[in-house]
Order: C-alpha cells, then sequence, then structure tokens
C-alpha cells in the first residue's frame, strides 16, 4: 500500500487553536502518511447566492480533497453544547457540491473543549450531521480533550498519558480501515 493521505478538519479557524493542535498530534501518531489539513473558510452558506453564482471553487476544491484522502479526522470545539458554526457550515457547502466526497470514507472524530466534558456533546451532534454523507466513522475511541487550553506543552505534544494513548489506538483503528 502506498503512503496514505490523511487529511485534518478542525471546527475552529482561531490561530493557536486547540483542536487544531489535537489534529496534529493525531497525524503524529498515525504514522507514515501525507498530511493537509482542510480550510474550511467558507462564505455563510446561502441558497440565493449559490443559485446566483454556484458553489464556490473553495468548496469544490474542499470535496475534491475530502474525495482524495485515504481517511480523514474532524476535531470540533463546543459552542453552547453543540459544534461550531464553522464546521456546520462546511459541511452544509459540502454537501452541495456533485458526487459524494464522503460516502464510505474511515473518519475518526473528536473535540477539545475547555469545559470538563471536554466537548462530548458537540462530538455526539458531529456524528449526527455525518450519518446522511455516510462516512465509515470509527466508534472508538472517544477522545473529548477537557481543559484543552492546558492539555499541551511548549511543542504542541498532549500532555496527559491516557489522552495520548487513546489517541494513539484511535489512530492505529483509523489506519486499519483503509
Amino acid at each position: 500500500m502506498s503512503t496514505p493521505k490523511l487529511l485534518g478538519i478542525s471546527g475552529s479557524l482561531r490561530a493557536g487553536a486547540t483542536n487544531t493542535k489535537l489534529l496534529h498530534e493525531a497525524a503524529r501518531l498515525f504514522g507514515d502518511h501525507t498530511y493537509s489539513q482542510l480550510d474550511v473558510n467558507f462564505p455563510l452558506y446561502d441558497a440565493d447566492d449559490e443559485e446566483a453564482n454556484g458553489v464556490p471553487v473553495a468548496v469544490q476544491d474542499a470535496a475534491a480533497q475530502i474525495a482524495s484522502a485515504d481517511a480523514v479526522i474532524i476535531s470540533t470545539p463546543e459552542y453552547n453544547k453543540g459544534p461550531s458554526g464553522v464546521l456546520k457550515n462546511a459541511l452544509d457547502w459540502i454537501s452541495r457540491t456533485d458526487g459524494s466526497p464522503w460516502n464510505d470514507k474511515p473518519v475518526a472524530v473528536m473535540s477539545a473543549a475547555a469545559g470538563r466534558a471536554g466537548g462530548e456533546r458537540a462530538q455526539m451532534i458531529l456524528r449526527g450531521f455525518m450519518v446522511p454523507f455516510r462516512p465509515r466513522i470509527l466508534q472508538g475511541p472517544e477522545i473529548h480533550l477537557a481543559a484543552s487550553g492546558e492539555a499541551f506543552d511548549a511543542n504542541g505534544h498532549l500532555k496527559g498519558e491516557i489522552y495520548i494513548k487513546e489517541l494513539t489506538d484511535l489512530m492505529k483503528s483509523l489506519r486499519k480501515m483503509i
């Protein structure tokens, strides 16, 4: 098998986002691969705009990246007990593209949040958002990184042994699904 192509999607646009750091740690623990991260800074979905102008090129490119990846990892923050609007908007836009880029795609989801539950509710909702796209979502181990602002060292590596073990196990499972 050739070197797998791993694609990351962070539900946060913020510079230094812990969800982006968590994706980088997941990619590091995945093993040999090529990694890229999707830019989901899309305009807000507007059906009138889509009808007038079509699907933006950036969204079409994103769908192509998903389709060509061997596996996708998604990390979402938790805002008001749900995934970020940025991530939901990206999923809505990508659903408007031709083809089915998510269909049968191995996907691992995770969350990082400031709260003690680590984004557990957001991750559950995200899993529901993915159902219509028919990917193969790993069921575990679930990664809910709590107090995420304190979870990384100065080099961006996870500090907690349990999180490192669970994330390593999740990435091993994802690799097997490819």
